[in-house]
């Protein structure tokens, strides 16, 4: 009976190789600061990651010779993590928020429409907006582009266009993207949520005549 070979140490095909598992003859060094240290023999990058008590760590295996930094591979590890988890969280509260027009719509209509608009966007949301088409309005489908065109011109402080104008039946159909992700407009709006609330009690302790808080009475001179 053969005996079962030793387990050997699993690894994903995502990672890295690091340290001892690197084995090429020459490498490019990077070291811990971003520094380019240039071609060394890989005994000598080795080497330098454990007299700093780093890895080293490949990062451009593709490359002749392929390119190795010292760094802390755990404290790396840890940081991607996050950002992965920090990004599916930001895409999973991203909402699709819709607003319809009319092609012939009137300009005071727009200008709501518009404003609602760039509120979802200032939220961190995406913006699908919609033309709804109406008997033979569907006959003059370049209208409908020209309509959102001028939309995605008007919010392009907020958003930018993530898929042009489709026909969609009887509709056409425009998505925006925000410039920034939910949660960084959450903590916007924490924070002017904050500094108003700190401003409203500033102006309620000046309309008592309370002295600021910050302030002590100063002492009187010495006889």
């Amino acid at each position: 009976m053969q005996e079962p070979s030793p387990k050997k140490e699993e690894f994903r095909i995502s990672d890295p190789r690091t340290n001892e598992r690197i084995r090429v003859p020459e490498v490019r060094l990077v070291g811990p600061n971003g520094e380019q240290v240039g071609i060394v023999r890989i005994e000598a990058a080795l080497r330098l990651a454990q007299e700093a008590d780093l890895d080293l760590v490949e990062v451009a295996p593709n490359s002749r010779p392929p390119v190795v930094k010292i760094m802390d591979y755990g404290k790396f590890k840890y940081e991607a993590a996050q950002k992965a988890k920090e990004a599916r969280r930001n895409q999973a509260n991203t909402v699709l928020k819709e607003v319809r027009f009319r092609l012939k719509i009137e300009a005071h209509d727009y200008i709501t429409k518009l404003k609602r608009a760039e509120g979802f966007l200032q939220a961190g949301d995406k913006v699908k907006a919609m033309i709804l088409f109406r008997g033979r309005e569907q006959s003059r489908p370049e209208q409908g582009v020209r309509l959102l065109r001028k939309f995605a011109e008007d919010v392009a402080e907020f958003g930018t266009v993530e898929s042009n104008p489709t026909i969609d039946g009887r509709n056409m159909v425009m998505v925006v993207a925000p410039h920034r992700n939910k949660s960084d407009a959450k903590a916007e709006q924490n924070a002017q949520r904050d500094a108003q609330r700190a401003a409203n009690k500033e102006a309620a302790r000046s309309a008592r005549g309370d002295a600021p808080a910050a302030e002590a009475p100063a002492e009187a001179p010495a006889e």
